[in-house]
Order: structure tokens, then C-alpha cells, then sequence
């Protein structure tokens, strides 16, 4: 379990790390996040400026190329960033965008994840499969997980705090 102190630390070395032109003007500073194989760096990019009369297309397809625009005009800095990180932290890093209300992840990691379920829970998949929602058993249980997070989210923030302050007392216990 990742410590709200080791992601205090992650987070503040990328704060002071990532170059100050990055977050000018944006929503505010990236938005970081840790697991146990992987660290997410999320950057505001201030949004296009159309005129009001734009179609959503139009103002979608000018987002998605300011994020593309950013993501080739950064790629050196990333690079070097994310080694100088994944040496420190010992963690691969990802690197996404958000331009208004389009987000993009690049290179992240997929991890494998060891599962062992009974017949029930193998006759959900094999309907997700089946039904044509999911390639394979492995594609049915993330697409399961995606909607778990998408509809959970506050009861898992609320989960995640509880983990992190169980981690602290324990950090602080007699065989601290």
C-alpha cells in the first residue's frame, strides 16, 4: 500500500521538478498518482480558444491537438524527467494531459493482475464475452473494474483516506 507520506514525497519532488511554464496558466499544479508498479503525471494545458459560434467537434479536434502539440514539444523533458524519477522512486513513470474537458494518457502501464474467481463470478465474464463487451476473460474483468471506479469513486477516495490513516497510526505503533 503506498503511504500518504511517500505520495507527499512523490508528489512534492514533481512540483518542484517539472519545468514552471508547465502549469503557467493552467488549472493548476499536475496531478499526480501512485501505485505499486507505476506513478501518473497528469498536466493542465490551458484550453484552445475558438470562436463561440465552434461545433464540438470542432473545439474536440482542437483539443486533442493542443494535447498532441504538447506531448511532441515536451517528449525530451518528459523523457529525462521520467528516468531521474524512476531511478528515485524505483517506479515507472505515465504521462497524460487534460485541455479542457479532453484528457489523454500516453505509455502507460498495463500490469498483469493474478485472480482466482469461482464459477459465479467466471459466468459474469463469459456473459461480457459472450454478449460481444469483452474480447477475453482478462478484458471482461478490467472492463468490470473500470465500471466499478466509474460509479464508486467517493466511496473509494473515502476507502483509500481510511487505508492511509490505519497506515499512519500503524507507522507511529511500538515496532515503529
Amino acid at each position: 500500500m503506498i503511504t500518504n507520506e511517500s505520495l507527499e514525497r512523490v508528489r512534492g519532488w514533481f512540483t518542484g521538478r517539472l519545468p514552471a511554464d508547465w502549469s503557467a496558466g493552467s488549472e493548476g499544479p499536475a496531478e499526480v498518482t501512485v501505485d505499486r508498479e507505476e506513478i501518473t503525471v497528469l498536466l493542465a494545458v490551458p484550453d484552445v480558444e475558438l470562436a463561440a459560434d465552434a461545433s464540438d467537434a470542432e473545439r474536440a479536434e482542437a483539443r486533442a491537438g493542443r494535447a498532441k502539440a504538447f506531448r511532441e514539444e515536451t517528449r525530451d523533458a518528459r523523457i529525462a524527467i521520467a528516468r531521474e524519477a524512476e531511478h528515485r522512486f524505483e517506479r515507472k513513470v505515465s504521462w497524460g494531459v487534460h485541455v479542457g474537458d479532453h484528457a489523454e494518457l500516453w505509455t502507460h502501464v498495463a500490469a498483469p493482475v493474478m485472480t482466482r474467481l469461482r464459477q459465479p463470478q467466471r459466468l459474469v465474464l463469459d456473459t461480457l464475452v459472450d454478449a460481444g463487451v469483452a474480447r477475453s476473460r482478462s478484458e471482461a474483468l478490467a472492463w468490470c473494474v473500470r465500471l466499478v471506479g466509474q460509479h464508486e469513486e467517493d466511496w473509494l477516495a473515502e476507502l483509500r483516506d481510511a487505508m492511509g490513516a490505519v497506515a499512519d497510526v500503524r507507522s507511529k505503533g511500538p515496532a515503529a
